[in-house]
C-alpha cells in the first residue's frame, strides 16, 4: 500500500481518472463529481505529470485512452467495483439481513423452490431472497444478480462448483393421465402434448408410444411460459417434455409419473454462475451448494423410485 501513496499523486486522482475514462467526457465526469471542468482538466493533467505519461489522447472525439490509460483503467475499475461490493456486503451485515438477487426461470421457481421455501428460510434466516424472472429458455450472460441458473454447452469452461447436472428431459404426465383405468376408459382417444414455444417440436416422436393407452392422433397445447406447461400437467391436461431440473419435485412426490421409461440426455450442462465482474460473497456459495445438493438428492430418490430411468448415472455425466 505504501508503494500505492507514492505512485499516485491522490486518491480523488483515481476517481477523476475512473469517471472520465468511464464516460469519455470530461465535462461528464464533471458534472456526475459535482466539479467544474477546468477542474477535472488540471487533476487529469497532474495525475498524467505525476506518472510521466499520457492517459487520454485530447482531440475532438472526447477524451480517449492511450494504450497506457487503457491498462489503468480496467485495474482501476475492477478495484472500484471490489471496494463497492465490500461496501454493499458490510451495510448488508450491518442491516443484519443479506440480500441475495437469482436469475432463474419461473417454472424451476414455481415448481421446484417454492415447494422447498420454508426449507431455505430455515437454512438461510439471514438471507432476503429477490428473483430475476425467466419465463422462456434460461440463455445470456449472468449481469445484476448474485447467482443465475443457466444452460451451457458442454464444453463450454465453467468452474466445477458451478456444475448442476447434465441436461435431462422426459415426457412426464399426471398419475390420473397415466392410469390404467382411465387408459382403458379412453382407449379410443388420443394424447395432448404439452408444449412450450421455443422448445423442439418433435420430442414425442422418439417416445411414442406413450403410456398413456390412448392410441389416437395427437393433440397439442402450445405454451410460451414453460411454468403453465408444467401446471397443465399436473392438472392432468396432457403430456409434457419434463426438464428434471424443473419436475425432479414432482416426480418425487408422485404428482407428476414418467409417461415412457426412457430419458432424452441433452448436450448442455445445467450450470449456477456467478456475475464474471465481482466476487461471490460466502452466503452466494453456501446458496449454490444447497440448491445442488436439495436437487441431487431429489435425482437419487427418482432413480430409486424409477429404476429403469438409469437417471442419477445420466446425470451425472461431467458433474464434480
Amino acid at each position: 500500500m505504501s508503494d500505492l501513496r507514492r505512485m499516485v499523486s491522490s486518491s480523488n486522482a483515481l476517481f477523476v481518472f475512473e469517471a472520465v475514462a468511464r464516460s469519455g467526457s470530461f465535462t461528464r465526469a464533471a458534472e456526475e463529481l459535482n466539479v467544474t471542468q477546468p477542474a477535472v482538466s488540471r487533476m487529469l493533467s497532474r495525475f498524467e505529470g505525476h506518472l510521466g505519461l499520457r492517459l487520454f489522447e485530447r482531440g475532438g472525439k472526447g477524451a480517449v485512452l492511450t494504450p497506457e490509460g487503457e491498462i489503468l483503467y480496467r485495474r482501476v475499475a475492477d478495484g472500484f467495483r471490489s471496494i463497492e461490493a465490500g461496501l454493499r456486503e458490510v451495510e448488508r451485515l450491518r442491516g443484519g439481513k443479506e440480500t441475495v438477487t437469482i436469475s432463474v426461470s419461473s417454472a424451476f421457481t414455481t415448481h421446484w423452490l417454492m415447494p422447498r421455501m420454508d426449507r431455505f428460510q430455515s437454512r438461510f434466516p439471514q438471507v432476503d431472497l429477490r428473483f430475476q424472472m425467466i419465463a422462456g429458455s434460461l440463455r445470456g450472460p449472468v449481469e445484476n444478480v448474485d447467482l443465475g441458473m443457466r444452460f451451457v454447452g458442454d464444453d463450454e469452461p465453467v468452474p466445477l462448483e458451478a456444475v448442476v447436472a447434465r441436461e435431462i428431459m422426459l415426457p412426464v404426465c399426471s398419475p390420473g393421465y397415466c392410469s390404467v383405468a382411465e387408459a382403458a376408459e379412453l382407449s379410443a382417444g388420443s394424447n395432448t402434448l404439452i408444449r412450450l414455444t421455443d422448445s423442439p417440436s418433435d420430442w414425442a416422436e422418439h417416445y411414442a408410444p406413450f403410456a398413456t393407452g390412448r392410441t389416437g392422433p395427437a393433440k397439442t397445447l402450445t405454451f410460451s411460459d414453460y411454468a403453465v406447461v408444467v401446471q397443465a400437467a399436473l392438472l392432468g391436461q396432457g403430456i409434457a417434455f419434463g426438464w428434471v431440473t424443473v419436475v425432479a419435485h414432482a416426480l418425487r412426490s408422485g404428482a407428476l409419473v414418467p409417461a415412457a421409461e426412457r430419458l432424452t440426455v441433452g448436450d448442455r450442462l445445467c450450470v449456477l454462475l456467478t456475475p464474471r465482474n465481482r466476487p461471490a460473497r460466502p452466503i452466494i456459495r453456501e446458496i449454490r451448494a444447497w440448491i445442488i445438493a436439495e436437487l441431487w438428492a431429489e435425482i437419487e430418490a427418482i432413480d430409486t423410485l424409477f429404476p429403469a430411468l438409469a437417471l442419477k448415472r445420466a446425470a451425472s455425466a461431467r458433474r464434480p
